[in-house]
């Protein structure tokens, strides 16, 4: 009767070491020095048995480049074959090898100021932050006025969403154009009081806009309504502070001053 214990299942599953296989330690170090140089090639770590008469054999990996890593040659010996040949050469990581980062798309490892010149930045179709921007109801006639819908702002096919929005102004608010930068704190008066100060359409105007003063450093960017520079257009200019002449000496002429005149019993107390 069959075990069906789970030693007995592992032992069942655990293929034989092919004893030629096993002692083709020089076969496998030469074929790990012919992948990469003698001189990178370590000690013999130990072998594993692979599957019916494949082995294979580990090395110490000596170059610099590849610390913690290991030489990995399997070897196989054909069914009733007495020679043993080299199956592959690859070099495999240890527990302590230095391993390149998980793989990241592309789409999460871009940060703002990537993109360059002649780049092409995709949106995707379900983007979170676009929603359609009209639906043509013209049919199949083409009788769209297209014309109309530039001058009524349809003219796009998908616009901001409402997480596209928040998005956006949570990212302009804590940023340099927000109120908490030091130019902000300082500055005599907030942008919404500004004179140079153009609000954004939609409902962004509710707390953006843009600055038009080309003396400001936020110039052509859109900044919150809170925040503010010393180019306020309201800014008052302080009057310079006028300086005291410095005294004048005269060394030539002398005025004659009274003083009091001691009798000579005076005289004699104070002697």
């Amino acid at each position: 009767m069959r075990s069906s214990s789970p030693a007995a299942a592992r032992r069942s599953r655990t293929p034989a070491v092919d004893a030629a296989a096993a002692a083709a330690v020089d076969l496998a170090r030469a074929a790990a020095e012919d992948t990469s140089a003698p001189e990178y090639v370590g000690d013999h770590l130990g072998l594993l048995p692979e599957g019916d008469r494949v082995v294979t054999h580990y090395f110490v990996c000596l170059d610099p480049a590849y610390r913690g890593w290991r030489w990995a040659v399997s070897v196989v010996r054909a069914s009733r074959a007495k020679n043993v040949t080299v199956s592959e050469s690859v070099l495999l990581p240890g527990d302590d090898a230095m391993l390149s980062p998980a793989w990241v798309p592309w789409s999460d490892r871009l940060r703002p100021g990537d993109l360059g010149p002649g780049d092409l930045l995709p949106t995707q179709a379900d983007d979170e932050r676009l929603v359609p921007g009209f639906t043509d109801t013209s049919g199949t006639s083409g009788e769209t006025d297209e014309e109309l819908f530039w001058e009524l702002g349809l003219g796009r096919h998908r616009v901001l969403s409402a997480e596209g929005r928040d998005q956006a102004a949570a990212r302009w608010h804590s940023g340099d154009a927000g109120p908490a930068t030091p130019m902000a704190r300082s500055a005599p008066a907030h942008c919404a009081t500004c004179g140079f100060f153009v609000p954004l359409a939609g409902s962004l105007r509710q707390g953006f806009g843009v600055c038009a003063n080309e003396y400001a450093p936020d110039d052509g960017r859109v900044v919150s309504l809170d925040h503010g520079c010393g180019a306020h257009s309201e800014a008052v200019v302080m009057p310079a502070a006028a300086e005291s002449a410095p005294p004048i000496v005269d060394e030539l002429g002398y005025d004659v001053m009274p003083s009091a005149t001691l009798t000579d019993e005076e005289a004699l107390g104070h002697s």
